[in-house]
């Protein structure tokens, strides 16, 4: 076997023509998988055109992870533990160091098929600027119920804010530009997933699918229960939704607050003209601080997009 890897890691090292291909991966604790994933890779690109690379980085791995991924003829780059989302902010930075053309972001532990990598670059090459591998259109071995139809949820979510059909929007399995890599900013700390989808589309980048194979693989170390997850990317898209769109941010959140002080309003025109308006205190000042609210969110909405342009 590694007399095989050697000829393989030498063929890739030969002259190509055509674009420059870096495939990145995120690894922390992976070398029982890692050999796998890598010899999988090297077999289907060995058979393709292109120029490519294999960049492995490290997050803080205490295994023999560093080794074995040297071993199998990747570039390696470690740092500290920090979890994924800055993981990946390190790939990218690495990629654009290495005058990457296509980047194709994939997973170490074997969970989604190599031979879809030829695929998801041609079309980027075609015009696509972020290219999602899409368990959701192509075939899943293994995922429980409650995480798929969690993932079904967010997608129909991202659709509707990028205007643009997305099936799995959580994929870690993607390819793009360096455009794409070099433009889009991250705030987020727990993933990227979609951060950079949404991101994408508001700065104009064509995204587009393509058909994977997901295969069964160890439990998800990213979160601890599909709730955790929920939660964090909820929260990640109500930031990103936020920074992009700020005044339907700001101006439906402020809207709500209006219409219910409008309403409380209208509850006491109709006493005023049937028993008579008695009391009520309490819930003249809730119609106030509601109105009051209400148009100060609105204006503050109407500043941010100001600002934002």
């Amino acid at each position: 076997m590694k007399a095989a890897m050697k000829n393989s890691v030498a063929k890739s090292k030969m002259a190509r023509s055509g674009i420059k291909v870096i495939i990145t991966i995120p690894a922390y604790n992976e070398e029982k998988t890692l050999p796998r994933v890598l010899e999988e890779i090297r077999r289907v690109m060995d058979n393709t055109r292109y120029n490519y690379e294999i960049l492995i980085v490290n997050d803080g791995s205490k295994d023999k992870t560093v080794e074995v991924a040297q071993a199998c003829g990747a570039t390696v780059v470690s740092k500290k533990h920090s979890g994924l989302a800055e993981t990946f902010k390190l790939e990218m930075k690495e990629c654009l160091a290495r005058k990457a053309d296509i980047i194709v972001h994939t997973d170490a532990d074997g969970q989604y098929h190599p031979k879809h990598i030829p695929e998801m670059i041609e079309k980027v090459q075609r015009g696509f600027d972020l290219v999602l591998g899409s368990r959701f259109r192509g075939k899943i071995e293994s995922m429980p119920l409650l995480k798929r139809l969690g993932n079904i949820a967010f997608s129909r979510v991202l659709s509707s804010l990028t205007r643009t059909r997305i099936t799995d929007s959580t994929t870690g399995f993607r390819a793009f530009t360096a455009e794409v890599a070099r433009d889009i900013q991250y705030i987020n700390t727990f993933t990227y997933t979609q951060e950079q989808i949404i991101k994408a589309a508001k700065q104009g980048f064509r995204i587009g699918e393509v058909p994977i194979i997901a295969r069964k693989t160890r439990e998800s170390r990213l979160f601890k229960n599909p709730l955790q997850y929920a939660i964090k990317a909820w929260i990640n898209i109500f930031r990103i939704y936020r920074d992009y769109e700020p005044l339907k941010f700001f101006g439906k959140i402020g809207l709500a607050g209006f219409l219910g002080g409008f309403l409380i309003g209208f509850y006491f025109v109709y006493l005023h003209f049937t028993t008579g308006i008695k009391g009520h205190i309490g819930l003249l000042f809730l119609m106030l601080i509601l109105l009051v609210f209400g148009l100060q969110t609105i204006l503050f909405g109407f500043l941010a997009d100001m600002m934002k342009r």
